[in-house]
């Protein structure tokens, strides 16, 4: 039976000030927005009326003043504007409601002291029914099962070699290098393995990177997977070695990220020639050896990441049937399409019309890369976490990969997060992994 547990994350919002968990606001900031929407999980249905109350502090006083307001759907410009008058700190400001499955972004902005301060707050309507823009070509599953079969044809190799100093007593690091195809594509990986594993004893964790052109400089993250016996790999996709020089990279990433949308918009106009391609076949590859190591266990697969790395975790899943359990935290590159169309949400990378994305061979080519696609075929459980307050992997997209899935799938919400999830929430999804296992 399908499981829907939502579960939903509202610890106190002056906590956020503290220590590295004040990411919604400037670290070690002298004020304070609170916006509290006057249901409690931030969710309505289509034609309800939702009100928010905001405050205002500073130096943890509260502070009267003008505060000037706008509406959108999510992404999108406002289409509602007003001011509201703080009295105590305090206001009400009824922002109305949608027709339409949505999420609406309460957008603030103060003058006071002689400095402009601004906050938004994003609400639901009717989350549940959320559909995305972007179709399932007829030819889909065809496609990709006809990739990954040439696939095979080639070879599987790797180089792997001991990193002394992102190793210690708990966990042996290895620095891979995995060639991914004939037109020498590879990825290069940090492989954490338990000290001492034993053959056999051990599931695998592939993570795959979030978006960008970069290195993996700290093989040393997230050690708790290692520390409670899973043999992680974190990988990037770029072919980009993290012990070359700043200057080599910095020469790298230039020619990789001087156009619209960079490695997301190479090639889009051919399914076979994009560059995404060798990327979500790498996946595979990576699983590949993952699996040919002697100390996993032969029964656990287990795919997680965050944005693109939750994009290419539930790709993986996907595309492999050997993954077992998959992990994601607010996906990109979820109906990316979208934003062709008037009044519709996309997805990062957040393709525009001048970027040369909305052609009509480009347009043909992108619900082949789109996850919403992938995850109308996912038979793996998933766990999948996200934030309403997200502008790069914004709420609308998320719940449309969430509302295709037909499989067995639980989601940890988490209205106040942008585009970060706290160490709790990422030991939480080992946790729930660890429960899971085979």
């Amino acid at each position: 039976m399908m499981k829907h547990r939502f579960s939903l994350l509202m610890a106190a919002l002056f906590m956020l000030l503290t220590a590295q968990a004040a990411e919604n606001y400037p670290y070690r900031s002298d004020y304070l927005w609170v916006a509290v929407p006057d249901h409690a999980d931030w969710l309505y249905q289509t034609g309800e009326q939702a009100t928010v109350e905001v405050q205002f502090y500073k130096y943890g006083i509260p502070r009267d003043g003008t505060v000037q307001w706008e509406v959108g759907t999510d992404l999108l410009p406002a289409d509602k504007k007003g001011t509201a008058t703080l009295h105590g700190g305090r206001a009400k400001i009824a922002i109305g409601t949608a027709k339409q499955p949505c999420f609406r972004d309460l957008r603030l902005k103060m003058q006071l002291d002689g400095k402009t301060y601004e906050h938004h707050v994003k609400v639901g309507f009717s989350a549940d029914k959320i559909q995305p823009f972007t179709q399932e070509p007829k030819d889909f599953w065809t496609f990709w099962q006809q990739q990954l079969e040439a696939s095979k044809s080639f070879p599987m190799s790797y180089t792997k070699e001991y990193v002394k100093e992102l190793s210690d007593q708990k966990t042996d690091c290895y620095l891979m290098k995995i060639p991914i195809d004939r037109q020498r594509h590879a990825f290069y990986a940090y492989l954490l393995v338990p000290h001492g594993a034993k053959a056999g004893s051990c599931p695998v964790v592939l993570t795959p990177p979030g978006a960008g052109v970069k290195t993996i400089k700290d093989g040393s993250a997230r050690r708790f997977w290692p520390e409670h016996g899973f043999i992680r790999m974190a990988i990037e996709i770029h072919g980009m070695n993290p012990t070359m020089s700043d200057r080599a990279f910095s020469d790298i990433n230039a020619a990789f990220n001087n156009r619209d949308n960079s490695y997301f918009r190479q090639g889009l106009e051919d399914r076979d020639r994009y560059y995404m391609k060798h990327v979500y076949l790498g996946l595979v590859r990576c699983i590949d050896v993952l699996c040919s190591l002697p100390e996993w266990d032969g029964r656990n697969v287990i795919t997680q990441g965050g944005s693109q790395g939750g994009a290419l975790s539930i790709i993986a899943a996907a595309l492999d049937p050997r993954v077992t359990l998959c992990v994601a935290n607010h996906p990109a590159l979820s109906d990316m399409a979208a934003g062709s169309a008037d009044g519709r949400t996309s997805g990062y990378p957040h393709f525009t019309r001048e970027s040369g994305a909305y052609t009509k061979d480009c347009m043909q080519t992108l619900p082949y890369y789109d996850v919403v696609n992938f995850a109308r075929h996912l038979q793996t459980p998933v766990y999948m976490t996200w934030g309403y307050n997200d502008n790069t992997c914004p709420p609308t997209t998320s719940w449309a990969v969430w509302n295709v899935m037909k499989g067995q799938k639980e989601c940890l919400l988490t209205p106040i997060n942008e585009h970060w999830t706290s160490d709790a929430t990422d030991r939480g999804q080992m946790e729930w992994v660890s429960k899971r296992l085979k």
